[in-house]
């Protein structure tokens, strides 16, 4: 019994039922004006729903009226931008006429049913039922149009919920525009996620690696140096973490002033003071890479140094880097001393290869004679 009368219980069920009667507003006014001709009001349903913004006024009464509180009602509020969209909006405002002129005759004539069946008489034009004198038998019906009522009441809002949905949903170029939209907002995520895996991943693991060494090797003059370069990183750090912040903070505002393999140099001198044995080659023109291309190629170096240092600690480290053609060309290896295992398989070399990937390029990392080699080719055009 309590599921039964839980519709009634709902404020969206008298919401709905509130949606319905708007528009026999309009035709209640018409009936007062010409009551002979009450197709009028439907006739001129067909120019107003040909207007594009209709459409969004419909959608914005539906999602207050029918799914309040639904995050995603499923509705349109976007205006007509094609000839189907007007079309829909008209075939929705007659079905809404429609639904609205029965749920407005059911909401009349039932409860008159049901005060004529109270009071012993049998409600006129019933065929089913005899024109009877007043009696007692009449109240025995009293429950039925009461039932009836609430279907009427309960089913009319279901169905108009699913007429709604049908015709004011998002047309096929309304839902790709969000799926890119979509698409755009995961991947800018996903790169921002890689900016901070990458600088402060870095910037810790150097952190780690220098306060280790200074701590074994127990001389000031060591430390020193060590503390030197933690503070050198840990403000590179914090400026990469502003600006990743800063662009959380402001969803419009572009990713800028990120790192390039300009400044390479800096990755190289920060690996050398955490102990590891860097042999550097720089070739071609880096200043003529294109800035996407060079600051990926800054984040591949970096991850790369990085899990030298995480992984196989003070090393020999040989990095490759160079313009051939048109391609950027960056290879990064150290041996693999017996009991040091390579690097891990986590999201550092996947955003790697995912860096690659988006450039239209290709990483590859794994042992390779001896060595663990990451080395990426990404186009320059």
């Amino acid at each position: 019994m309590g599921r039964l009368l839980r519709p009634l219980l709902r404020g969206t069920t008298y919401t709905r039922l509130l949606h319905l009667w708007v528009p026999m507003l309009v035709v209640s006014v018409w009936m007062f004006i010409d009551p002979s001709r009450p197709w009028v009001p439907a006739l001129l349903l067909v120019p107003v729903g040909l207007i594009p913004a209709v459409r969004t006024g419909e959608g914005v009464q539906a999602r207050l009226l029918l799914l309040p509180g639904v995050a995603d009602p499923g509705f349109s509020v976007a205006p007509s931008a094609t000839w189907r969209d007007r079309v829909r909006t008209v075939v929705w405002l007659e079905a809404r006429m429609v639904l609205g002129a029965a749920a407005v005759f059911a909401c009349v004539w039932l409860p008159a049913g049901v005060y004529e069946l109270a009071h012993g008489r049998a409600p006129a034009g019933i065929p089913l039922l005899p024109d009877a004198t007043p009696g007692w038998w009449p109240a025995l019906l009293v429950p039925l149009p009461v039932l009836a009522l609430y279907g009427v009441v309960v089913g009319l809002g279901e169905l108009v919920t699913v007429v709604a949905r049908g015709l004011l949903g998002p047309s096929a170029a309304e839902r790709l525009a969000a799926l890119e939209e979509r698409t755009e907002q995961l991947l800018e995520r996903n790169r921002i996620a890689r900016e901070l895996h990458d600088s402060i991943g870095h910037a810790l693991t150097v952190a780690v690696v220098q306060a280790g060494a200074a701590r074994a090797a127990g001389d000031p003059e060591f430390t020193d140096r060590a503390l030197d370069a933690i503070e050198e990183t840990g403000r590179a750090a914090l400026e990469d973490l502003e600006r990743v912040l800063g662009v959380l903070r402001e969803a419009e505002r572009p990713l800028r002033g990120r790192p390039t393999l300009a400044e390479a140099g800096r990755l190289l001198e920060s690996a050398r003071a955490s102990g590891a044995k860097v042999d550097a080659e720089v070739t071609g023109p880096l200043e003529t890479v294109p800035g996407p291309v060079s600051r990926e190629g800054y984040r591949i170096l970096q991850e790369a140094l990085t899990n030298v240092l995480r992984h196989a600690g003070a090393v020999p480290v040989r990095v490759r880097v160079g313009v051939v053609g048109d391609l950027l060309r960056l290879e990064v290896r150290n041996p693999l001393a017996a009991g040091i295992p390579g690097p891990g398989r986590g999201s550092g070399l996947r955003g790697i290869r995912e860096r690659a990937a988006l450039l239209g390029g290709h990483a590859s990392t794994g042992p390779d004679a001896g060595d663990w080699r990451v080395r990426a080719e990404l186009p320059l055009s």
